[in-house]
Order: C-alpha cells, then sequence, then structure tokens
C-alpha cells in the first residue's frame, strides 16, 4: 500500500511539475509575442508621424517597368517629400514619348511644388498621392506606405510610360 502511494505521490508531483514548466514556456512566449507586437505598434507610430510631417524620403531597392521587367537597384535612389516639394531621382526603364530625347535625361529627374497633395489611411497602409509640374513634363505620383516601412511607388507622366518601384521610406538623416 505504501508504495501504490509513493507511486501516485510520484505521479501527481511529475504532472504538477510539468504543469508549471509548461505555462513558464507557455509565459515566455506569450512576452516574445508581446514584445513583437509592441515593436510593430511602434514602428506604426514612427511611419504615421513621418507620413504626417510630410517631411520623408522613399528609397527605391527595385524598379519595374511597364514591359514587365525587374531590375534589382544597387545604388540609392530616392524621391524626397517635403511639406513645400518634392524631389525625384529615379532612374527610368521604359518607352519614352515627346518631349524626351534619345538618352533623355538619365531618368526619372525632376523637382517641384506639388499641385495636389493627399493622404489617405487604409486598413494597413497609407495612400499618397501627389502631382507635380517639373521643368519638361508633369507627373502623378502614387505610393502606398505599409505600416511596417516598406512603400511601393507608382509614377505617371505625360511623356513616358508608367514605372513603379518597390523601397522603403525613411526620415532624413539629420545633417
Amino acid at each position: 500500500m505504501k508504495t501504490r502511494l509513493n507511486y501516485h505521490l510520484a505521479v501527481i508531483l511529475m504532472l504538477v511539475f510539468t504543469a508549471f514548466s509548461l505555462s513558464n514556456i507557455m509565459a515566455q512566449e506569450k512576452s516574445k509575442k508581446q514584445l513583437k507586437e509592441e515593436q510593430k505598434l511602434e514602428k506604426q507610430k514612427q511611419i504615421t508621424l513621418l507620413v504626417d510631417s510630410k517631411e520623408f524620403v522613399f528609397v527605391a531597392s527595385r524598379v519595374m517597368s511597364q514591359g514587365g521587367r525587374t531590375i534589382n537597384l544597387t545604388t540609392n535612389y530616392t524621391l524626397e517629400f517635403h511639406p513645400d516639394r518634392i524631389k525625384c531621382d529615379l532612374p527610368f526603364f521604359g518607352r519614352a514619348y515627346s518631349g524626351v530625347g534619345y538618352g533623355g535625361d538619365g531618368g526619372m529627374q525632376f523637382e517641384g511644388k506639388p499641385t495636389v497633395y493627399s493622404v489617405e489611411k487604409k486598413k494597413k497602409s497609407y495612400l499618397i498621392k501627389a502631382d507635380v509640374r517639373g521643368e519638361r513634363d508633369s507627373y502623378s505620383i502614387m505610393l502606398t506606405v505599409y505600416f511596417e516601412g516598406s512603400a511601393y511607388l507608382t509614377i505617371n507622366s505625360n511623356n513616358r510610360s508608367s514605372i513603379s518601384y518597390d523601397g522603403d521610406i525613411e526620415a532624413f538623416l539629420k545633417k
């Protein structure tokens, strides 16, 4: 009888020990998930501040031409957003129409004050639309900024085919 009681006691102790171990592991997983969620929310706050300030830079990492060609970029090409102007220095691969000579200006390069600027908050992103008149052309910009910081940019112009870019938005570096 005594050995039977010891056996039951040992089984109960093992079950209690296992339960405490599992609850400890689950508590650690929950805290990791909580940390990840907190980091995600913090990044979303930073992106919201950047979008609201109208003072950020889009850094392109990949370009997709209308013909379906995708090119990974190794150099920092940017589209700068300021409250009073937008400055673009991005590569262009595609078809040019009137007003752009052979070889053109080497890319999608323009600077100007936006005549239209709107921000719309979606479920998982912001949609920023802007129209800019450069020296030789007019540009329609549509930038989708996801809450984690990645972004998708499409630029339409009168003299060139549409082109899209993948990248990230960032704050300007303090000089």
